[in-house]
C-alpha cells in the first residue's frame, strides 16, 4: 500500500491538505448586493462558500431573515455572521413584544452595527441590511469591516463586489421599477460570478415590499452567464 503523507488524504484522485482545511476558516467569499427600487427593496446574493481553495457549498443561502421584512447579506466567516444574524433575530423579537410594534429597518441596522462595532477585534463579518417597513419604506445599510454604518440608495459587498463598482455605477437608476431592479441586481451579481473565483453557485434574491416577502432564484445555465461550477 502506498504511504502518504501524515495530515493528507486522496479523495477520487484529488489531494486535499487536510491540516490546511482544519486550520482553514470556512469563508462566504461572496457576492452580495441590496437595491431600491420605487416600492421597495431587492437584496441578492451568490451561494458560493469556500475554505481556502475548497469550495464547501455550492448552494449557500446568505440571505438571512432577522424579522418579518427585515432580511440581510452575510459575508466574511460563515460562523460570524450567522451568530451575529442569530443574535439580531433574538433582539429583534424582542423589541417587538416589548414595543407593541414591528421594529424599523433602522433598529435593525442600528443593532447589527453595535454588534459589529463592539467585537470588531473578533468578527470577520461585513453585512448588509434591507427591509421594508411602514414608517420609512424601503431602506438599505452596509456595515463593512470594522462595524461603521452606512445608508445607501443600493450597497455592495463581499470579495465580487470589487469587479462590479463600473457596472452598478453604469446601470444604477433612481425610482427603478420591481423588474427593472430584477435585472439590475441580477446583471450585476452575474459579472461578480463571472469574475470572482470566490463568487458562483446561482444567484438568491429577496424582494421586499408592502406585498410582504417573495424569494427568487436564477440558475447559471439558464438565466445568467457564470462560473457556476
Amino acid at each position: 500500500m502506498e504511504s502518504k503523507p501524515a495530515g493528507n488524504l486522496s479523495i477520487d484522485g484529488i489531494h486535499v491538505d487536510m491540516e490546511h482545511l482544519k486550520k482553514g476558516e470556512v469563508n462566504l467569499g461572496t457576492s452580495i448586493m441590496a437595491a431600491l427600487f420605487d416600492g421597495g427593496v431587492i437584496l441578492g446574493a451568490d451561494s458560493r462558500t469556500t475554505t481556502g481553495a475548497y469550495i464547501a457549498n455550492r448552494v449557500t443561502d446568505k440571505l438571512t431573515q432577522v424579522h418579518d421584512t427585515i432580511w440581510c447579506c452575510r459575508s466574511g466567516s460563515a460562523a460570524d455572521t450567522q451568530a451575529i444574524a442569530d443574535i439580531v433575530h433574538y433582539y429583534l423579537q424582542l423589541y417587538n413584544v416589548q414595543n407593541h410594534e414591528p421594529p424599523t429597518t433602522q433598529v435593525a441596522a442600528s443593532i447589527f452595527q453595535e454588534l459589529c462595532y463592539s467585537n470588531k477585534d473578533q468578527l470577520q463579518a461585513s453585512m448588509i441590511i434591507a427591509g421594508y417597513d411602514a414608517r420609512h419604506k424601503g431602506e438599505v445599510y452596509s456595515i463593512p469591516l470594522g462595524g461603521s454604518l452606512h445608508k445607501q440608495r443600493y450597497a455592495i459587498g463581499g470579495s465580487g463586489s470589487t469587479y462590479i463598482y463600473g457596472y452598478c455605477d453604469a446601470n444604477w437608476k433612481e425610482n427603478m421599477t420591481e423588474g427593472e431592479c430584477v435585472e439590475f441586481v441580477k446583471g450585476a451579481l452575474a459579472e461578480a460570478v463571472k469574475w470572482d473565483g470566490s463568487s458562483g453557485g446561482v444567484i438568491r434574491m429577496v424582494v421586499l415590499t408592502e406585498r410582504g416577502v417573495e424569494r427568487k432564484i436564477f440558475f447559471p445555465d439558464e438565466n445568467y452567464k457564470g462560473n457556476g461550477q
